[in-house]
């Protein structure tokens, strides 16, 4: 999701940082040859192109302008992007769903839906997909990727360069990999770090909060920020997303029955929750209560 920038990156071994605007917002990319710093935003633009709702070209805004009359003929990214993202939905209980997209961009922004109407047509079951064809089943439903579109570009980079070490991020999504680096998360209540360590071996972080939910529509909790550690960037997003429009019973839940996803929580009372997954990732961990 969009965020100011929430991390404090410390580099110590790389000489090629480069900054790069991409999704509406900043990426941060570091690699020992500088040329790897251009083709990851190559990389990133290229996704930019095809997963939008913002660019009436994408590939997405195709499938939604074609949304209850046909399918559209997409690309491995494409399609890729949208089955980690089903799948998201169903690990999360529905609380993802990138088809709010009828209500974050056909009646929030292009008003051609009643909020009603758009929020009934939100359900990511009434997306299919037969081999590379995608369609959206009714009329008026949309796909709004930016829950996890960010983590997913980051996740990409990695893969497709498969340089030794690295590092990239977007706005409150990041991958490190092969080599240690001190990473720190934001306190939004009193402008300070709230935790900082070193990883201890390559990890996906992403980090969002429920003052800023462009991409959320979900119940009141006592969530304020979500932190997700874990190993894919694309459900360390989408997980960050679905954590902060659930339910306090609900929230509970998804913390019993996934245990493996890495999770540093911030309640809106001051209250820190850090589980033991997530601690596995660093070392020298500090926390820093308010």
């Amino acid at each position: 999701m969009t965020l100011v920038l929430i991390f404090i990156f410390f580099s110590f071994s790389f000489s090629q940082e480069k900054l790069f605007h991409i999704m509406g917002t900043y990426a941060v990319v570091e690699f020992a040859d500088e040329k790897h710093a251009y083709e990851a935003f190559r990389i990133m633009k290229s996704i930019e192109e095809k997963l939008s709702d913002y660019i009436d070209t994408s590939e997405v805004s195709m499938i939604n302008q074609k949304a209850g009359y046909g399918c559209l003929n997409a690309s491995e990214e494409t399609v890729e992007v949208i089955r980690y993202a089903l799948r998201a939905s169903e690990k999360t209980y529905g609380f993802f769903d990138i088809t709010v997209g009828s209500y974050t961009v056909n009646f929030k922004r292009k008003g051609v839906l009643k909020e009603e109407e758009a929020k009934r047509l939100i359900d990511y079951r009434k997306v299919k997909i037969e081999g590379n064809r995608v369609c959206l089943l009714e009329k008026g439903m949309a796909i709004d990727l930016g829950g996890l579109g960010k983590g997913y570009a980051v996740q990409k980079v990695y893969e497709r360069l498969k340089t030794d070490s690295g590092f990239v991020s977007i706005a409150g999504d990041l991958k490190v990999w092969g080599h240690r680096r001190l990473l720190s998360v934001f306190n939004p209540i009193n402008n300070s770090t709230l935790m900082e360590g070193y990883n201890a071996k390559d990890l996906c972080l992403s980090t969002g909060g429920n003052y800023f939910r462009k991409h959320i529509i979900g119940k009141d909790n006592n969530l304020l920020q979500a932190t997700v550690a874990y190993e894919n960037c694309t459900l360390a997003d989408a997980y960050q997303t679905a954590i902060l429009a659930m339910d306090n019973q609900t929230l509970e839940k998804f913390i019993r029955e996934n245990q493996d996803v890495g999770l540093l929580l911030l309640f809106k009372d001051g209250t820190v929750y850090i589980n033991r997954a997530y601690m596995n990732y660093f070392e020298s961990l500090k926390l820093y209560p308010y």
